[in-house]
C-alpha cells in the first residue's frame, strides 16, 4: 500500500471516530437511559397509592442480582453519556447573544440542563439509592423521602428544578438522536420533531411533578426521618 493511500485511510478513520462517538452518546441517551427514565417515573406514580404500593414498585426486587444488574445497566451508560456530554461542552460555546434563534436557545438549554442534571442525578443516586443501602442497610423509605418533600424546602426545590432539567434534556435529546442518526434532517422533519419534543417534555414533566406532588402530600402524615427529629 502506498503512503498516500495509508494517509487517506488514517484520515477517514480519524474523521469517523467523532461521528461514531456522537452516535453512541446520543443512542445511550435513548436506550437504555431514556427508556429507564420513563419507566422509573411511571413506577414512581404509584406514590398516589401510598407507601406499600410505592415501595413495591420502586424499591423491591425479585432477587439481589436483579437490583445490581439494574443499577449497572443504568450507571454504565450514564457515565459514558456524561463523558460524551462533557467533551461536547468543552468543544463548543453558545452564541445566543449574537444570534437569538430558537435553535440557539435549544442548544443553550440542552447544555445548561445537562450541567444541572449531572449534579441532581449524582445527589439523587447517592441519597435515594446508595446511601440507604450501603450505610443504613435498607432501601429508601417512602415516609422519609415524603417527609423531606413536605417539610424541607431545599429538597423540594432541588427535585422541582432537577426533574425539570432531566425532562427537558431527555425530550430535546430525542431530536438530537434523530438528527445524529440521520432519521430526520430536512426542515419539515426537524420542525415536526420540535413539536414531538415539546409534547414529550410536557408529558415527562407532568409525570415528574405528579410524583413530587403525591410525595409532598403524603409527607404531611409522617414524622421526620431518624436523625432529624
Amino acid at each position: 500500500m502506498s503512503s498516500t493511500s495509508s494517509v487517506g485511510s488514517n484520515a477517514e478513520v480519524s474523521q469517523s471516530r467523532p461521528l461514531l462517538w456522537a452516535r453512541l452518546g446520543s443512542f445511550l441517551s435513548i436506550a437504555p437511559l431514556g427508556v429507564w427514565t420513563v419507566a422509573h417515573l411511571w413506577n414512581n406514580l404509584s406514590a398516589f397509592s401510598g407507601k406499600d404500593a410505592w415501595e413495591a414498585s420502586v424499591t423491591r426486587y425479585a432477587h439481589p442480582f436483579s437490583e445490581v444488574a439494574a443499577f449497572v445497566i443504568v450507571l454504565v451508560p450514564l457515565v459514558l453519556h456524561t463523558v460524551w456530554g462533557i467533551q461536547r461542552l468543552g468543544s463548543s460555546r453558545p452564541n445566543n447573544l449574537r444570534y437569538g434563534y430558537y435553535a440557539n436557545f435549544k442548544y443553550f438549554m440542552q447544555r445548561f440542563t445537562a450541567i444541572g442534571m449531572v449534579f441532581f442525578l449524582g445527589a439523587h443516586l447517592w441519597l435515594a439509592f446508595l446511601h440507604p443501602r450501603l450505610v443504613e442497610g435498607h432501601s429508601e423509605a417512602f415516609e422519609d423521602i415524603s417527609w423531606m418533600m413536605h417539610n424541607h424546602l431545599p429538597t423540594l426545590l432541588v427535585y422541582l428544578v432537577g426533574t425539570f432539567a432531566v425532562c427537558y434534556h431527555l425530550a430535546n435529546g430525542v431530536q438530537t438522536f434523530c438528527w445524529t442518526w440521520g432519521i430526520a434532517s430536512g426542515r419539515k422533519s426537524m420542525a415536526r420533531l420540535d413539536r414531538i419534543a415539546l409534547v414529550a417534555f410536557v408529558l415527562l414533566l407532568a409525570m415528574s411533578y405528579g410524583v413530587i406532588y403525591a410525595m409532598w402530600k403524603a409527607g404531611a402524615g409522617f414524622g421526620p426521618p431518624p436523625g432529624m427529629s
